[in-house]
């Protein structure tokens, strides 16, 4: 049996395991060490490599940017200063048609900014901007879409632990991939904000604008509530790209100044100090855990040549690399709404990574359009994790009403898609 026939029975097993719930990271690694020990020319190299790959990948220091970024974003999590993020939004657009939809994508961009989860995004925004929403009468369709939908900017806009993820699977530079992936986040978020406002153009029953007006004292006090923590994310981040400091050092500046605000702010207890650490650990593993996985799945493929094999056949067909480019999108889309973006991001990585990179495309370019395109898998079905985090915060509302408000917002991706795809040189403008 030749490797890539190997590696496609692989693949195979791969998805069987994955459906019977095994855990990706789990699933990875058996399925990568079978075929590396059905490779190798002596089952004992397959140890020796396992071995080797893994002390070398895991005793990189930048990997211990991971929990520094998470314990950042848990801090303030748990400190409680979504509120305000949502309440300065609230006071400079609320008064518009569909204003408040529009400023619950606007604090989920803020929090997403600190917190780099989606699903850690969704749930905070959700539970503050639910009632509001209720109050002025919006639609549940708008508003639970508006509330599951923004909460996907937690993967795309930095410190986002996936984009760290994809950074260190694809040797990049963090930094890079940092700053190339700001204009593509004020662009989707500037897409998802069109989108309300044309939604309540059409629909003004969808979202009344608020009676309440503010002064612009009181706009400019509720920013100043939030300005201590977005100076720390400037710092950070502009930090790391003015070379200040390492991706390491920019989390750890990141964690040590996150926990110095909310002290002074007086919103970090001991009990949320705790909470915020035993959470950090869990994700941090969780993810460390994926990263063996795909690291001996990834050494499989490699061995099996199998991108190489899908490189030859692309090739033979002698179409367009925007032809090519089109259909590994369409894969990625199907791939993210089938299972975790992260999970899937760690399988799909090795196998399409060096196709993309042949046909000439940037790797950056690629790392931060598949972060994106994967993440629309969090608002459709059939998993739509931040679909089931929004149920779960108003049970009332049935799931489908949900599912067909996030699906309102997929014309911004898909606008997205089309404009980084047609200039892919605007992902890269920034470098």
């Amino acid at each position: 049996m030749n490797p890539s026939t190997i590696a496609l029975l692989a693949l195979v097993l791969l998805a069987i395991l994955i459906m019977l719930r095994m855990p990706i990271s789990f699933s990875m690694f058996i399925v990568g060490f079978l075929g590396l020990m059905i490779l190798s020319p002596q089952p004992e190299a397959a140890f020796r490599l396992l071995s080797s790959n893994v002390w070398t990948e895991f005793s990189n220091y930048s990997l211990s940017v991971i929990p520094l970024y998470i314990f950042m974003g848990e801090i303030v999590f748990r400190a409680g200063i979504s509120q305000y993020i949502f309440d300065a939004a609230y006071k400079w657009i609320g008064r518009f048609r569909g204003g408040m939809a529009a400023t619950t994508i606007l604090a989920s961009a803020g929090f997403a900014s600190i917190s780099g989860s989606n699903s850690a995004t969704a749930a905070t925004i959700g539970t503050i901007a639910l009632p509001e929403l209720k109050k002025y009468k919006y639609h549940e369709t708008l508003s639970t879409g508006a509330i599951a939908t923004g909460g996907t900017l937690g993967t795309i806009i930095p410190p986002s632990t996936v984009l760290i993820v994809i950074a260190i699977l694809t040797q990049q530079s963090i930094g890079d991939l940092f700053l190339a992936s700001i204009l593509p986040a004020v662009v989707l978020v500037g897409l998802m904000l069109l989108v309300v406002f044309l939604i309540c153009w059409r629909k003004p029953d969808y979202g009344p604008p608020s009676t309440e007006k503010f002064t612009m004292k009181d706009r400019l006090t509720s920013t100043l509530r939030v300005a201590p923590i977005f100076a720390l994310f400037a710092f950070v981040i502009g930090g790391l790209f003015l070379g200040w400091f390492s991706p390491t050092e920019s989390g750890a500046f990141g964690a040590f100044g996150a926990i110095v605000i909310t002290l002074l702010m007086r919103k970090l207890t001991w009990a949320k100090f705790k909470g915020a650490l035993v959470s950090t650990l869990k994700t941090s593993a969780m993810i460390m855990m994926l990263m063996v996985g795909a690291i001996i799945f990834g050494r499989f493929l490699t061995m099996a040549r199998l991108s190489f094999t899908i490189s030859d056949f692309i090739n033979s067909l002698q179409v367009s690399s925007i032809i090519i480019m089109l259909i590994i999108i369409l894969i990625f889309v199907v791939g993210g709404a089938l299972m975790d973006a992260m999970g899937f991001l760690m399988i799909a990585i090795p196998v399409f990574f060096p196709i993309v990179t042949g046909l000439g495309y940037d790797p950056v370019w690629f790392g931060i359009m598949m972060c994106v395109i994967t993440s629309m898998g969090a608002i459709t079905p059939p998993i739509g994790l931040n679909v089931f985090v929004v149920h779960g915060l108003t049970p009332g509302t049935s799931l489908f009403t949900i599912f067909r408000g996030t699906s309102l917002f997929l014309i911004a991706y898909i606008l997205f898609i089309a404009i980084f795809v047609a200039f892919p040189q605007l992902m890269t403008i920034a470098l």
